[in-house]
Formats: structure tokens, sequence, C-alpha cells
């Protein structure tokens, strides 16, 4: 047995968690920091091209969300039936599997592209009610983002997979020197050989020097893009020497049976995650919507703000989450259930205390976080009371996230979606709706809304996984 897997199958299971998890959630968290660091540099342009650019990206950036989380579906579903296959000694079944799910993804990436290239408009100004200078630059970014979200997908892919077969600290470095790319390659597109605030001044003399105009808001779109191109390079030759994932005898036509499979787990895994995204989407829609003129989009700047903020919590959860699908799934394939199930608890515990520092400091100086990308008043207001309501639930909203990770790992990813569409569609949208559209409540009243649906979140998954009923699934 080699370290990784006997430390995960028979380590001391509190600091096994502890150290194989650590890295996964502080490397998702990193994949936040694309969005934080293009809305930073956004907001040093002039006024009244970074007020309208900061509301689009808010927007734009949960409308790719929603293929990347979709994709991540897919990555799931491979990661429990890779980690439970190389759990079980399976070792060619497990690249096997990993091959057909990089075909699966790679299908799934030129849908999604196509659907951002020819809609971009229809989705900012139909789906999401977004108005004015916001709907204009945004359907331009939107278009790039997602028609380039090919790289993202198999950014998390790769990674996913290396984490399933009990690697954490390698896909780190990747998303490490993916974020250190993006900022350089930021700071050259976005300002160009214009102006720049001085600590990056640095930037303008080079993008001179080779020729990059100043691009705006368009040169976050194209940065991000390129910086995770790069990264997949290296990212594809290492996981080929340490796994042997892509020798050319694993490097088949699709094959019926294996995608069949890996859709069957992981389409509800996608569609759970897309609901959670569209929750978040539909909130940002009320708002929008009942909050916003034409001439004030500033509830919907702070939204944008506070929801990238929110979405760190999101990824740090998933870190733990892919932590406790990765023990889930090896020791379940190792005939451990008991581990298997212990770990998930001492992930969510990991996790609920990472959220408790997170909530805490987002109380203590969240005027000072919203006030580094947007300072005006209004917005400030609208951020502060949004993170001083919602950020003590994001403790409930990450022991959530957690326990329905390691449910998934053991495949039982059905289960996990009916939970998730009962808490939003029975609680959450009903709620929100009828406080906004049917009371006309302040914004203050949804934000209340918000941290119940959290609090409801972490009661329905902790008597799911108390129970242990998902435990019996039978994975391919």
């Amino acid at each position: 047995m080699a370290e990784a897997e006997a430390r995960i199958q028979a380590g001391a299971l509190p600091w096994a968690v502890l150290r194989f998890g650590t890295p996964l959630a502080l490397g998702m968290g990193l994949q936040t920091t694309f969005n934080l660091v293009d809305a930073f540099l956004i907001s040093r342009l002039d006024s009244e091209v970074a007020e309208p650019a900061l509301g689009a990206i808010g927007i734009c950036d949960q409308l790719a969300a929603l293929g990347t989380i979709l994709s991540y579906g897919l990555s799931i579903a491979t990661s429990a039936i890779i980690s439970r296959k190389w759990g079980q000694g399976d070792h060619d079944g497990a690249r096997r599997m990993a091959w057909q799910s990089v075909l699966l993804v790679g299908a799934l990436s030129v849908a999604f592209g196509l659907l951002g290239i020819l809609g971009a408009r229809w989705l900012l100004e139909d789906v999401v009610g977004a108005k004015g200078e916001v709907a204009r630059l945004g359907a331009s970014y939107l278009r790039v983002l997602i028609g380039g979200s090919f790289t993202i997908f198999f950014l998390l892919h790769l990674t996913t997979v290396q984490r399933a077969l009990g690697s954490s600290k390698t896909p780190v470095s990747m998303l490490l020197t993916a974020n250190a790319l993006n900022l350089v390659l930021a700071v050259l597109m976005i300002y160009g050989p214009g102006e720049a605030p001085e600590v990056f001044s640095w930037g303008p003399p080079i993008a001179a020097f080779l020729g990059i105009p100043r691009m705006e808001l368009m040169g976050a779109a194209w940065a991000t893009l390129l910086a995770r191109l790069l990264v997949l390079f290296p990212l594809v030759l290492l996981i080929t020497k340490r796994f042997g994932l892509f020798r050319r005898d694993i490097l088949v036509g699709p094959e019926r049976a294996a995608l069949a499979s890996i859709w069957r787990i992981g389409w509800p895994s996608s569609a759970q995650l897309v609901v959670r995204i569209l929750a978040m989407l539909f909130v940002h829609s009320l708002v929008a919507r009942a909050y916003t003129t034409a001439e004030d989009q500033s509830a919907t700047t702070a939204l944008g703000i506070v929801f990238r903020l929110e979405t760190m919590a999101l990824f740090v959860g998933l870190g733990w989450g892919s932590a406790a699908q990765t023990f889930m799934g090896q020791n379940l394939g190792a005939g451990r259930a008991d581990r298997a199930l212990h770990s998930g608890w001492y992930a969510a515990l990991y996790n609920g205390l990472m959220m408790a520092a997170l909530a805490l400091a987002y109380r203590a100086w969240g005027s000072e976080i919203v006030g580094f990308f947007d300072s005006r008043p209004e917005v400030l207001e609208v951020g502060q009371s949004y993170v001083a309501t919602v950020g003590p639930a994001y403790v409930a909203l990450g022991v959530a996230i957690v326990l329905g990770s390691a449910i998934q790992g053991a495949g039982a990813t059905r289960f996990t979606l009916r939970l998730d569409t009962l808490v939003v569609l029975g609680f959450q949208v009903p709620v929100c709706t009828a406080l906004v559209l049917g009371f006309g409540r302040p914004m203050q009243h949804l934000w209340y809304a918000v941290a119940a649906t959290y609090l409801a979140f972490a009661l329905v998954y902790t008597l799911a996984y108390r129970r242990g009923r998902f435990l019996e699934t039978a994975l391919p």
C-alpha cells in the first residue's frame, strides 16, 4: 500500500483528515481569488467604468459558475468511482474511468461554451434581469468567460482526479501557480500601457513593450482564461507521470458502459450543485428586480462583492468535502465502513471551525472588505448588512456541504440532490419570494431568509448523515 493510501485507509483518522483536507480547502478557496483579484483591479479604474463593471462581473461570475459546478458534479462522480476502485486495488480500472471522464467533460465544455458565446445577452437581460450598462458590459465579458470555460472545467477535473487518488498538495501548487499568472496577466491586460495604481506601476511599461492594449473589463476575462490554460499543460504531464492516467493503452474512444456509470452518478451531483448556484442567482435576481433601477445599481454591485466572499466560503467547504469524498470512497472500497463514516464528521468539524473564523472576520471587517472594492456609502450599507446577517450562518452551510460531499463519496448522489431540492424549493424560494415580491419587505429581511436557509441545510444533512443509509449505495 502506498504511503498516501496507508494514511487514508489506516492512519490516525483525525490527523489524517486534517492533513489531507487542509491543502484541499486552501486550494479550493484560492480558486475564488481569480474573481477577487479581478474585482480589485477593476475597482481601481475610473468610476464610470468601475461601477457597472463590478456589477457585471458579480452576475457573470455566477452564471459562469453554473457550468463550472455542472462540470464539477461529473468530477465528483469520477472521484467517487475511482477512489473506490483505487481502494479496492483496481488501479487500471481507475485509470480507465478517469480517461472516460475526461471525454465526458470535454463534450460538456463544447456545449456550455456555445451557450455562452451565442446566448450571453439573453442570459444577462432576460434570465437575471440585469439593466443598463451592467448588461452591456457583462455580455462581452460573459462570452469570453463561458466560451473559454473548458479551462476551468479541466483544471478542476484533473485536480479532483489527483485528489481522489491520494494527492492533495500538487493540486494546490497548480492552483497557486494559476492565481499568480492571473494576477500578472490581469494587470497587463486590464491597464495596458495606460494609468495604473502605484502598486501595479510595473505593469504599463511591460504592456507597452509587449504591445498589449488597455482592455479594462475584457482584460480580466482574457487574463483568467489564459492563466488557467497555461497551468493545464504541466498538470497533464504531472498526472500522467505520477499515476499513469494517460498511457497509450488507456487512451481509447468513448466506452458506453463507463460513460453511463459516470453519468449515472454524476448528473445528480451536477444538478445538486446547480440548484445551489441557482439559489444564489435567484437572490441576485430578486435584488436586481426589486431594489435597483437602470440609474442606481448599487445593490447589485454590493451583492456582487459579498457573493464573491460567500463563494470563497462555498469553495473552502467543497475542499473539505473533497477530502471527505476521498476518505469515504477509499475506505468503503477497502471494506472500512465505520472509518468512512467517521471521516465525514471530522471533515465537517474542521470546516465548521474554518467557517466560524471566516464569519468572524467578515463580521468584524465587513465594511473594510466591501470598501476595498467599492467605498460608496450605499454599497457599503448593503454589503455590511449582508455579511453581518448571513456570515454566521456560513458555519451551518459548511457543515452541510461537507456531509453532503461525504454522502456523494459513497455514490448516493441522487439522495443529496433530493435533499438540496427540498430545502431550496420547499423553503428558500417560497419564503424569499413572499418577503420581496409578496410583502415588499426591505432587503434585510431577505438576508434573514438566506441565513435561515443555511441553517435548514445543516439540520437536514446532519439528520441524514446520522442515519447512514447511504452507506449501502453500490458503485460500478
